[in-house]
């Protein structure tokens, strides 16, 4: 995520981050993005792409994790969406408004008028946005689209009536495991967009076993959204004082998708699978193969992964030191997951 402070917005910053990333995990391939940003320019888009630059990721402003430079005005950008969809760069987009505060001046109880906006929350952002995905789309029907990390029903819905298989969305594992009830009062479980409904959860849970129909298959696939945190920053607030957005799955992702899938056959929230290898292929194509078609990037078959139940419990922190400050607070702490053993073909 290009979302650093300052910000990712040049071709030369791209290429140090990910000289960075890759000396800390050299077998990893890192698709790298722009911070789309008004300094960006269609040559540079040009360039980027031409560098194996994948794509631009959009923060409308203030609605997360440094994104106080995102986006105010989406046709500002329209020349940045032009050059994206003729070089075939991808839109990655936070999808959410930013806060806006009615008026008491304007109300609609006084002046008779209709047509006051609704303010925005945490819990109508994502749905608020919804008409701006429909909009640019309409405008670069050839642009390919990332809705990033669904989490309504409304979301996916809107995925599907663009009707075309550039426009994609993606969801996480937390996602799949919360509700607004579990992320009130708990700082670990708080993250941008917020978890919503107990039906928008098992709706993401049926889109990642291809059961919410045809619209959506193929077109609903895993992204981590993993934001690591200190584990000090998440626990020793003071008063007035906001916790950070964002959820550590990373170490556990793949096991907290399935075990959230298990969960949801568990509960009847899914439909049982015709059988357990039909499962096992749909989950192996929302965790890596629609993503990666999607992007282009060449089937892996070097590895295979093996799930083993052996007690394994999601730990509190990674990297914690004596002191708790350096320790990356870990979503699901304590929960029993299945272990991971990847195995070389």
């Amino acid at each position: 995520m290009p979302n650093l402070v300052p910000p990712i917005t040049t071709l030369e910053r791209v290429r140090s981050y990910k000289s960075q990333l890759q000396e800390l995990a050299p077998d990893v391939e890192f698709l790298m993005t722009l911070y789309l940003h008004p300094s960006l320019t269609s040559a540079l888009i040009t360039d980027a792409a031409a560098a194996g630059v994948k794509g631009v990721k959009a923060y409308p402003a203030g609605v997360t994790t440094n994104s106080d430079a995102g986006v105010v005005d989406w046709e500002s950008f329209y020349p940045i969406f032009a050059a994206m969809e003729k070089v075939g760069m991808v839109l990655n987009l936070h999808g959410e408004v930013p806060a806006r505060k009615r008026d008491p001046k304007a109300s609609s109880l006084e002046s008779g008028s209709t047509q006051q906006e609704e303010p925005v929350s945490v819990l109508n952002a994502e749905a608020l946005f919804l008409p701006t995905l429909h909009k640019i789309h309409s405008s670069f029907p050839n642009l390919r689209i990332v809705l990033e990390h669904c989490t309504t029903a409304a979301a996916l819905e809107a995925v599907r009536t663009c009707d075309s298989a550039l426009v994609v969305a993606t969801v996480t594992a937390h996602h799949l495991w919360l509700t607004t009830d579990e992320v009130c009062g708990d700082a670990f479980n708080y993250c941008k967009p917020v978890a919503k409904t107990e039906g928008d959860r098992v709706a993401l849970l049926r889109a990642a076993v291809g059961q919410m129909g045809d619209g959506l298959r193929g077109r609903v696939f895993f992204g981590s959204d993993s934001a690591p945190h200190p584990l000090s920053s998440k626990t020793s607030l003071r008063p007035g004082q906001k916790a950070p957005a964002g959820c550590f799955t990373q170490p556990y992702a793949m096991q907290l998708v399935l075990a959230a899938v298990e969960e949801g056959l568990k509960q009847g929230w899914l439909a049982a699978p015709s059988s357990r290898e039909a499962l096992l292929e749909e989950m192996s194509e929302f965790l890596g193969g629609y993503g990666r078609r999607f992007y282009g990037i060449e089937q892996s078959i070097g590895k295979k992964v093996v799930f083993e139940r052996r007690g394994e419990k999601i730990e509190e922190a990674i990297g914690e030191t004596e002191s708790g400050k350096l320790g990356v607070a870990c979503f699901g702490a304590g929960k029993e997951i299945l272990s991971v053993k990847w195995i070389v073909k």
